[in-house]
């Protein structure tokens, strides 16, 4: 059954007003949110020098088989420029939010081939009010179901077999996740809408499919070319649904009327991951999901250095902070998502019996 924030945990307006400040104060103490220009020229060269290196090797391997383990390195490597985007949308790269827009753009755009305008606007609202029903879009899904409503709504046979089970399929589904984020941000592009700088998201995407099947073409076969693209895709989705899965599947979800303060509701819709640096690396920094949400604009580097602060304060104001491992974050992802499924069982069970419980 999906579980809801306690009352007790939520402060008055003007009481959870004042602890925040407070505890901007301290981050803002601690330089916590200066920017980190070095870290951030040095993690962006490399992934443009990995993104060459790959395109080199791929030209030396030719059409051995050989050549499908740089399509898993360029899918790790895609995510990395993917997180980049999300850094550079959340202004934590450069002081210029400008600067911040072009680095973001291109390495979403350009490099990742994704819409930044569709993923900006997309994540903005996940942001404003993570793990609310109505407002958080991450909690839409036509292939699972998140909340109580989603487990409840009626759908076809196959539909419903999968959803009842949809704990186990959740890792095989993975592997259509990166093919999911093309599509859904190529709808977007084409659906209209005031999506910000929509031409220039299309001519930085054109561009990198343009270099990017063009380049596969000329040294693989067809064959070989599509079976490049399946497995970068594939691994694409496990590496970006691998770090967005754990941050709040399975924390409290709330419906759109609930009146909650911003620091109780970031902390307490939110779950920290332990795992040291590769699991950092590997999630892009969203390991320390609290405190990115708190403060949407600190630098990736300096959100270790927030965590103490953050977890000391929540301890102060009795405030529930969550983390847990990776492998306990994931369990808690199909722990919520087989409760989910039980739940979309009882939709074909028989009216009459239902009325009679």
């Amino acid at each position: 059954m999906t579980t809801t924030a306690q009352p007790s945990a939520l402060a008055p307006r003007q009481r959870a007003t004042t602890a925040y400040a407070e505890l901007s104060r301290r981050v803002r103490a601690a330089g916590l949110l200066e920017r980190c220009r070095g870290y951030y020229w040095w993690r962006m060269s490399t992934a443009v020098l990995a993104l060459a290196a790959i395109a080199v090797g791929v030209v030396l391997l030719g059409e051995s088989w050989l050549v499908l383990l740089l399509a898993g390195a360029l899918a790790l490597v895609v995510a990395q420029c993917a997180f980049l985007g999300h850094d550079g949308a959340h202004r934590q790269i450069f002081a210029s939010a400008r600067a911040n827009e072009v680095a973001g753009r291109l390495m979403a755009c350009l490099a990742s081939g994704l819409s930044y305008g569709w993923w900006l606007g997309k994540h903005n609202r996940h942001h404003q009010a993570p793990n609310t029903i109505g407002i958080d879009g991450d909690l839409d899904s036509k292939a699972l179901a998140f909340t109580e409503p989603a487990a409840d709504a009626p759908r076809g046979r196959l539909a419903s077999w999968l959803i009842q089970r949809q704990g186990w399929f959740f890792f095989p589904l993975l592997l259509l996740e990166g093919a999911n984020l093309h599509v859904e941000s190529t709808r977007a592009l084409l659906a209209g809408g005031n999506l910000k700088r929509r031409g220039v998201d299309i001519a930085l995407i054109g561009t990198h499919w343009a270099a990017y099947l063009t380049l596969l073409l000329l040294v693989l076969s067809p064959g070989k070319a599509a079976a490049f693209l399946g497995v970068h895709l594939a691994l694409l989705g496990v590496a970006m649904g691998g770090a967005f899965a754990p941050n709040h599947t399975g924390m409290p979800v709330v419906p759109k009327t609930e009146k909650i303060d911003f620091l109780s509701r970031q902390v307490l819709m939110s779950r920290d991951v332990r795992g040291g640096w590769l699991v950092h690396l590997g999630m892009g920094g969203l390991d320390l999901q609290i405190e990115h949400h708190l403060f949407p604009s600190m630098p990736r580097p300096h959100l270790r250095r927030a965590q103490p602060i953050v977890r000391a304060f929540c301890a102060e104001r009795g405030i529930s902070y969550a983390e847990t491992s990776y492998v306990g974050a994931m369990a808690a992802v199909v722990a919520h998502l087989n409760r989910m499924g039980l739940r979309a069982r009882d939709t074909y069970s028989c009216p009459l019996a239902a009325q009679l419980r």
